[in-house]
């Protein structure tokens, strides 16, 4: 069963939208849970992302894609 990545709502304060400044796991690479799989950056803040399964992570948004809260950024299968 594939588990969503997505941009937790409350990372950050307000409704800005961040942006994806770099995955720091290769598309379609094995992943672990709670492990750093990406960083999104909000105002020159910048923001961690981390995978909530195990399993191989396929990206459906890709480095400098725009994104806000609750967005569906890759998913692990």
């Amino acid at each position: 069963m594939a588990v969503d990545v997505t941009i937790p709502a409350d990372l950050w304060d307000g409704d800005q939208e961040a942006v994806i400044t770099t995955w720091l796991a290769g598309d379609g690479a094995a992943v672990e849970a709670d492990s750093l799989i990406a960083e999104i950056m909000v105002e020159k803040i910048q923001y961690e992302i981390r995978a909530p399964a195990d399993g191989v992570i396929t990206f459906i948004k890709q480095a400098d894609d725009v994104v806000a809260k609750g967005d569906v950024i890759a998913r692990i299968g």
